[in-house]
Order: C-alpha cells, then structure tokens, then sequence
C-alpha cells in the first residue's frame, strides 16, 4: 500500500462558517486524492460556498432533504474511490493535522481499519457533560458486548480499507452511523487499531448537532447488530 489513494469523505450540514476553512485544512495535508463533500439538505449558505469551490479532487453530492449524517456518510462511500477512506466532520472538531498518524499504520501495519481515539490520552478540555458521560458508557457498553477493548466507540475519525466496506452494509441515517459501523466490524472479528488525536469541542450554540437522544439510539444500535444475524 505505498501508493495508496486517499478518499475523504465530508458530511455537510448548515457548516457555512467552517465549510472554506476545512477544505483548505484538508488540503493542506497533501494526503488526499479526493473529496468528497456531501451536502445533506443544508438551508444556509453550504451549498453555494460548496459550487464555489473548483479543485479536480472534489465532489460534491446533494441530499435534497436533511436525512442525517448517517445518510450523508453512505452516500459518499457509494461514489469514494479511494484504497482508504476517512470520514471528516466539516465542523473542524477533529482537526486534520491528525491524517499523518491516522493513515501510517496502513502503510507500516497493513491496518483494515483505524480508529482515532479522543480519550486514549488525556481527556480534552471542553467536552460536554453529557457527551462525555455518553461516550464513556457507550464505549463501555461496547467493549463489554463484542469483547474488545477500545476507548472511544463514538469517535468521528474512522478510517477504512476500501475492502473493508465491502463486507459491511450500513443502514442507517443519523448519527447511530458510528455504533453501527464499529459493531458490524467487530461482528465480523475485523480488528480495530487506535490512535491519538486532537479534538476541539463546540459547544450547541456554535452549532453543534448532535443530542443526548443519540446516546439511547446509539445504545440501540449496539444491542441490535450484537443479537442479529449479519
């Protein structure tokens, strides 16, 4: 995999502050091969700043309704190229810097899947009680029904082989997308590698998505793939 082409892929809802500043970041990796955003129904001014954009390697795609990251997140693995795939939240919390590290142990360890980890370290300042207590449980929650050991299920820095997802076929279109994905890994016994990130958290104010809902939904998720046949 020395030459391994890099896809990413960009869910975007409402992101009009951060929208030019995370394809510029992105870019300045010189890691990627392609991008791809995809507009999941925004009502602001995403979808023009997105038609402003001319570089080969991105793409735009369109939901004409808010279906969910979930949705969005689908949408671009149907049309993403890439030998690995790396899903971007266009809101900058993970910070792309990270790619680096993200991608070197599918070069140095011919990794499936890599997961970037916010809590393998310190836990980051800022983060929301709730989220933070939700993370922990959900993690927990994970390790003790598939037998792992991770230390941050929910993370939005998930990156594949694109082998990898072929052997998956995700449905859902919120953000129970990320228990989805890892639970249909380690249903399927397919190992997760883990590295640490940066992580900057915003607040709801600053446009921040998701809710303590999720957490029930996500918990859900977990339960249902364990006890179903994949």
């Amino acid at each position: 995999m020395i030459n391994m082409k890099v896809s990413v892929i960009i869910p975007v809802y409402n992101e009009q502050t951060s929208l030019l500043f995370t394809y510029h970041k992105v870019k300045e990796t010189n890691l990627v091969d392609e991008m791809l955003f995809v507009d999941d129904g925004s009502s602001d001014m995403s979808p023009s700043i997105l038609s402003s954009i001319q570089d080969p390697i991105v793409k735009v795609y369109t939901h004409e309704t808010n279906r969910g990251k979930g949705a969005a997140v689908r949408t671009g693995l149907q049309h993403a190229n890439g030998d690995v795939i790396l899903i971007q939240d266009a809101d900058l919390e993970y910070d792309p810097r990270d790619y680096a590290a993200l991608l070197k142990p599918f070069h140095d360890q011919q990794a499936q899947v890599v997961y970037g980890s916010r809590f393998s370290e310190a836990m980051p300042e800022g983060i929301l009680f709730w989220n933070k207590l939700a993370n922990r449980f959900l993690t927990f929650t994970t390790n003790l029904l598939y037998g792992t050991h991770l230390t941050d299920m929910e993370t939005g820095y998930k990156v594949f082989h694109k082998d990898v997802l072929k052997q998956m076929t995700l449905t859902s279109d919120g953000f129970e997308i990320e228990p989805e994905i890892t639970a249909l890994l380690l249903k399927k016994n397919i190992p997760i590698l883990e590295v640490p990130i940066r992580f900057h958290p915003r607040a709801y104010h600053q446009g921040k998505k998701i809710r303590p809902r999720d957490a029930f939904i996500a918990l859900w998720t977990l339960l249902k793939v364990r006890f179903t046949r994949v």
